[in-house]
């Protein structure tokens, strides 16, 4: 019979540091761009004021509605595209969800090494495969869905 430890491996140690220290930082941004947004620091795409108009549609719809009214772009804001939006407050929100969204493959990157240093090679193939199909699918290579 297997004996269950009762100790964090380091790979488990290093993988929550890295991932406390991101979730402080986004939370922090999440804040920080907030603040922005809603004080009007930064212009929005979207007035503040009219935001709630938008609340109840479907996301294509709110898409068209803001590129119809406000963007005036030749295609919808989809993917990464928002990136070309920074600038106003209401994408700059963006950034820590990013941020939050990202700081799990970065936590399985870092501990790939360790897993086979100590040749657990089935969580360091794991590991591997993770981070793959978590950066592919940021990355929008994997689209699926209507979107």
């Amino acid at each position: 019979m297997t004996e269950i430890k009762k100790e964090a491996t380091p790979e488990q140690l290093l993988y929550a540091n890295i991932l406390e220290k991101g979730m402080l930082v986004g939370l922090g941004l999440m804040f920080l761009t907030f603040a922005l947004y809603v004080f009007g620091i930064m212009k929005p795409v979207v007035p503040t004021n009219e935001i709630a108009n938008y609340w109840n549609m479907p996301v294509h719809d709110y898409l068209v509605a803001i590129n119809t009214n406000f963007l005036h772009g030749d295609s919808l804001p989809t993917g990464w595209t928002w990136l070309k939006l920074i600038s106003r407050g209401d994408f700059l929100n963006f950034i820590p969800i990013v941020i939050l969204s990202g700081v799990t493959i970065l936590c399985y990157i870092v501990i790939i090494p360790g897993l086979f240093a100590r040749k657990d090679t089935a969580m360091g193939v794991i590991a591997v495969m993770t981070s793959l199909i978590l950066i592919l699918a940021a990355s929008g290579i994997l689209a699926t869905g209507g979107h």
